[in-house]
């Protein structure tokens, strides 16, 4: 692999993923783990030989363990209260180990990362070497391969990379080339982002099965025989890079009805002595043919593939191996009396190079696989919005985690080195893996489970806490103790409340300057603020809202909030002064009254006097202005008793019992808050709602800060409240989603891209995954919101769009979880509250994205805080910026990562999609060697997008649509050895060596 002027060696294929590099003569070594490995036959080559003139009958067994759901991670792994379900990962990778070692024509793939590393570390050195000898010979393959199969409608982009990143690399570092995936494998995620398939093909996979879609597109695909297509995962990408092959499974992801032979099944085993009783093996081979060729008809090739395990299966491997090798023993044996059947192990790989072979052509999908219905009255859509608390604090969990990893690499060694021991960032990249996990952040785990998610993403981010002093320490110059506030929504922060004179540390993840509000605690009336160079900063106090105080009951007692803006520099901290004022000027107060406007020199804001609502919004730059109302509603959630359908509302199916929602209140009482620096307008909706307009002195978006809960139930029915935004827009039925907070895809009311849709559900079924934002557009105006969590939205009617905040629910929707969504806590024994924030942007459609794609960036990546008692003094170094300069406005530094002690992992992002914006959809060039400040690049290798394989190297599988031909992939020459260009929505991964300065 050559870069410019210098080389990498290629690394041995089953080595771990490190090299040598060769820059102006000097070797610089990566460090190289190399084993010597006897000859392998892994992957594509370990296929067994199929039979080109039959039905070949792929069996493929497996097992599908969720890492949490019905219990926690720990409990299925150990196989730990067995009272709510029978399961034990660690008992299934024993057996089936053990049944491989004794027939090597059979096969078994698994998924899920977190459980294997477990299993692996308790495992002895011989049998370390006996599972590496399955791998190398194909026996035992690894699909998908990340710390877990993510959900796709609720995470975001940035943590599913992370995830994927972090199982793979294990499976690279312990194993080599034959851990390495082939294919991709969601059979449970319910429902399925064309993001994803953009990611994993990115990642260098060859193709991508899954179980679920819905029963409409399933039963069309079908007729049409499409059930194996093409995905065209990007508008902006130049095929094939985006391309992805996608089969979708004939049963989910369970065998065939009545071919199920694990110790939780039901079904007969093969009773194959003539000489005792029951003998069925005519009866059971007769049933095989008969489903296998019905299968047959609906795909397009003569090789078809069954799923041969569920979830948690094969805890005793026996059953299943011994009545396949029977199977398929007595199958085949019919191809002596004609039969055009063949039957054999296999794996999702080896299927998919068959179908590959077939050199067919492929019906080519631009769409996504949202939303999901498995029934008429059956769309899971709900799980978009459930738990929206765990939503919320995933979210922030990412950015933290980003920000650990960021000043890991900065700091160097002092950051685990430094006098706070037990710094690391391992144990929260382990928890925010499994945190995006289908049935984590998506909300569809019982709440115990739900309540160990968030205790883990809690513990990672102690660690994370340890390093980031450490690391601060060593930049600024002063090791200190550091005070961090993670309750600052509620208005709590011990070290604000309590001294008179502190400090505000602000780190900035992004790699753009960013000015930011910030609103501490504080129990004095009057403070001076300044910056780094002693200059004032405008500020304000105001008190605290009765709302706030009412949410954080006892948690905090401060009375008063002080407001400013900071400015942060590029991946870069800052310090800021705060001084108690003993005879400073009054504390701004609250006026019980609407006022008729709120503005600041980029939007104005309009209420109705009457009402206490919203009622315009303008932009003053564009001189723009739409009528816009806002409110809150719920949905009364099915229960279960109506007449077309006994589906209830439940943490994956949202079904309303009417298609008019109530409101909840038609006026607002209203108090505000105008001063030069913050302008607020505080409703009451209703005991359980309230929210602030909140507009910022240099802000060109519009804050509501929503707090609702608890819901009420005593009416005894379960509530999905949704806030409304009525325009004047002219949408058309149209509105637009992001996909898992990437490119933006349309949405039509009522309407599917690919088939003729029967719509049975108008509210649910019209509500699709928004990550972080969504927006109506006419001709003239674009209102964009981002948010601050992922949720679940729809626009109903013409000019509005509505997003659901929070549900409460008082029946489970039988789809397993076992228990109705009715989430309460010790702090809220009445039932959970929860507080957001939606950020309001409008702008013309043609320069829109400028404004909401950093937006939205800016809510993902938040600065972190931190607080120390004392003032600014001389000698300490309180403000850096870990780059040489800002990187343009289309660019976004995705990933800066250790990776090991001299090496770090860079993915840089062209955030914007083609023909998006006429200034920043063009591609962008970048000096990897005048990037940072205080790193030296001494050397350089481009990888995968899942840093699992060497760019180069990555070979993919060609497919051919059947609507047009394959367009070639063009490479722009790079202006010279060090820079890189980014297109249009192209990330790309680098391995840098490097050394502090």
């Amino acid at each position: 692999m050559t870069c410019g002027s210098f080389s990498v060696m290629a690394a041995v294929k089953q080595a771990p993923l490190l090299a040598l590099l060769v820059v102006a003569g000097e070797v610089l070594s990566f460090p190289l783990v190399q084993e010597t490995q006897p000859a392998t036959s892994c992957g594509y080559e370990s296929c067994h030989v199929t039979k080109p003139n039959m039905l070949n009958v792929h069996l493929v067994p497996h097992t599908h363990d969720d890492v949490g759901w019905l219990k926690t991670v720990d409990q299925y792994y150990y196989g730990d209260r067995n009272d709510i379900q029978h399961a034990g990962v660690q008992y299934i990778l024993d057996s089936v180990v053990d049944q491989l070692l004794k027939n090597p024509d059979r096969r078994f793939i698994y998924v899920e990362t977190a459980f294997f590393y477990r299993w692996w570390r308790q495992q002895s050195s011989s049998m370390q070497q006996t599972v590496k000898q399955l791998v190398n010979e194909g026996r035992l393959e690894f699909v998908n391969g990340g710390w877990c199969m993510s959900d796709e409608a609720t995470t975001h982009y940035s943590a599913v990379i992370d995830q994927m990143t972090l199982g793979l690399r294990f499976l690279n570092d312990t194993f080599g080339a034959c851990g390495r995936p082939r294919v991709a494998w969601h059979i449970d995620p319910f429902g399925h982002a064309r993001e994803h398939a953009s990611m994993f093909a990115q990642m260098g996979y060859d193709g991508f099965f899954f179980g679920r879609l819905d029963y409409q597109d399933r039963t069309h695909r079908m007729v049409q025989r499409e059930q194996e297509l093409l995905w065209r995962a990007s508008d902006s990408l130049t095929p094939p890079m985006a391309d992805l092959f996608t089969g979708i499974l004939p049963n989910g992801y369970n065998p065939p009805e009545g071919f199920c032979w694990d110790q939780l099944c039901h079904d007969a085993p093969i009773r194959d002595d003539p000489h005792l009783e029951d003998y069925n093996v005519d009866d059971v081979v007769k049933r095989f043919l008969v489903i296998a060729n019905s299968q047959a008809k609906v795909y397009k090739t003569n090789h078809i593939i069954m799923t041969m395990g569920s979830d948690f299966q094969y805890e005793n491997a026996n059953l299943w191996y011994k009545n396949l090798d029977k199977l398929i023993h007595y199958v085949n044996a019919q191809q002596a009396n004609g039969s055009k059947v063949n039957v054999l192990y296999s794996t999702p790989s080896c299927y998919l190079q068959e179908l590959h072979r077939a050199n067919l052509t492929w019906t080519l999908k631009r769409d996504d696989f949202f939303p999901y219905a498995d029934n008429a009255h059956d769309f899971w859509t709900g799980y978009f919005t459930s738990r929206p608390a765990l939503k919320r604090y995933e979210r922030i969990s990412n950015s933290n985690l980003q920000i650990c990893k960021q000043l890991e690499v900065l700091a160097g060694r002092a950051s685990r080195e430094g006098p706070y021991r037990g710094a690391d960032s391992d144990t929260m990249k382990e928890a925010m893996a499994v945190a995006q996990h289908h049935d984590a952040v998506s909300g569809t785990e019982k709440q115990h489970v739900a309540n160990d998610y968030a205790r883990r993403l809690a513990d990672g981010w102690q660690h994370c806490q340890l390093l980031i002093s450490n690391s601060l320490g060593a930049l600024t110059g002063v090791f200190g103790k550091q005070n961090y506030c993670d309750h600052l929504n509620i208005s709590v922060c011990p070290p604000t409340e309590l001294f008179k004179k502190f400090l505000v540390g602000v780190y900035n993840p992004l790699a753009r300057p960013v000015t930011w509000p910030l609103r501490l605690p504080v129990n004095g009336t009057a403070y001076t603020v300044s910056d780094v160079r002693g200059k004032a900063v405008p500020c304000q106090v105001v008190p605290v809202s009765r709302a706030t105080q009412e949410l954080r009951r006892n948690r905090g007692f401060a009375v008063n909030e002080l407001v400013f803006e900071v400015q942060a520099p590029p991946l870069g901290y800052t310090t800021y002064s705060v001084s108690l004022v003993l005879d400073g000027p009054p504390l701004a107060s609250v006026r019980h009254r609407t006022p008729t406007v709120i503005q600041n020199k980029f939007l104005q804001v309009t209420f109705d006097p009457d009402t206490g609502l919203l009622s315009s919004l303008s932009n003053l730059e564009t001189k723009q202005s739409i009528k816009l109302t806002q409110n809150f509603y719920w949905y009364n959630a099915s229960d279960g008793r109506n007449v077309e359908s006994h589906q209830a509302s439940g943490a994956y199916i949202f079904r309303p019992n009417s298609s008019t929602p109530f409101i909840i209140s038609k006026t607002a009482k209203t108090g505000s808050i105008q001063t030069s620096v913050v302008q607020e307008v505080r409703q009451w909706f209703a005991p359980w709602v309230s929210q602030v307009v909140r507009l910022y002195a240099d802000s060109r978006a519009l804050e509501l800060e929503w707090t609702v809960g608890p819901l009420p139930i005593d009416d005894h029915l379960g509530k999905e409240v949704i806030t409304r935004l009525d325009t004047s827009i002219q949408t058309s039925g149209v509105f637009y989603t992001d996909s898992n907070g990437r490119e933006v895809l349309q949405r039509r009311k009522d309407f599917r891209p690919t088939w003729n849709l029967n719509q049975t559900e108008p509210i649910a079924g019209n509500y699709y995954p928004i990550n972080s934002r969504a927006f109506i557009k006419d001709d003239m105006d674009q209102l964009t919101v981002v948010t601050d969590r992922s949720q679940g939205g729809g626009s109903i009617h013409n000019g509005s769009l509505e997003i659901m905040l929070h549900r409460r629910l008082l029946y489970d929707d039988n789809r397993g979880v076992g228990e109705p969504l009715n989430e309460t806590s010790d702090i809220f024994p009445e039932g959970l509250v929860v507080r957001g924030r939606l950020l309001l942007s409008l702008e013309r459609p043609s320069a829109a994205a400028d404004r909401h794609r950093p937006l939205a960036e800016q809510e993902v990546l938040q600065p972190l805080l931190t607080f120390s008692e004392g003032d600014l003094r001389p000698g300490v170094k309180f403000e850096f910026s870990g780059l040489q300069a800002a990187l343009p406005p289309a660019v976004h530094l995705l990933t800066l990562s250790q990776w090991d002690k001299d090496s770090v992992l860079l993915r840089l992002e062209h955030q914007f999609q083609s023909r998006e914006s006429k200034v920043n959809s063009q591609p962008v060039t970048i000096s990897l060697q005048k990037l940072f400040s205080s790193l030296d690049v001494l050397g350089v290798s481009e990888l995968n997008l899942s840093a699992n394989q060497w760019k180069e190297e990555m070979k993919r599988f060609d497919w051919t649509p059947d609507e047009e031909e394959k367009t070639v992939l063009k490479t722009l020459q790079v202006p010279s050895e060090w820079e890189v260009t980014l297109k249009p929505m192209e990330i790309r991964t680098f391995l840098l060596k490097v050394r502090l300065v």
